[in-house]
């Protein structure tokens, strides 16, 4: 569980992002600044004492209207970010390549390989942070 209070609003938007990309959904109350971030629905079920560990979190952001919730990207959401990725990479080979890995089984496995072995690692990591910063705006309506 994260909490981040005291920031600005664009050092939030670019926390959530990234606690999204570590697969955490996160809740934000905009009267406080506060976030909140705990696994998804679906990861809590991997832990044996959820309830231990994030109950009293779960607890605060179900009995506080005030908080918005920020939900992990769905695959397709993720995929597609990928895909825009792709199509601007302007090297004519790379994109090929990413564009091959995207359609074969696996496409995130064989899209993280063929970006991590290239010269535009970095550049897919901005990129990506920058789709996802754009995705919590607009989840918090400030887009």
């Amino acid at each position: 569980m994260a909490v981040f209070m005291g920031k600005t609003t664009t050092e939030i938007i670019k926390d959530i992002a990234g606690e999204l990309d570590c697969g955490l959904d996160c809740y934000y109350n905009p009267k406080t600044q506060e976030v909140i971030s705990i696994p998804s629905e679906d990861a809590l079920m991997d832990f044996e004492d959820a309830d231990e560990i994030f109950g009293e979190a779960l607890e605060k952001v179900e009995n506080n209207d005030d908080f918005v919730k920020v939900e992990v990207l769905k695959s397709f959401e993720s995929y597609k970010i990928m895909e825009s990725f792709s199509d601007e990479v302007p090297d004519k080979q790379l994109r090929k390549q990413l564009v091959e890995a995207l359609s074969r089984k696996k496409p995130f496995q064989n899209f993280s390989y063929v970006v991590d072995n290239s010269h535009y690692r970095q550049k897919w990591f901005d990129f990506k942070q920058e789709a996802l910063e754009h995705y919590v705006r607009q989840q918090l309506g400030l887009a």
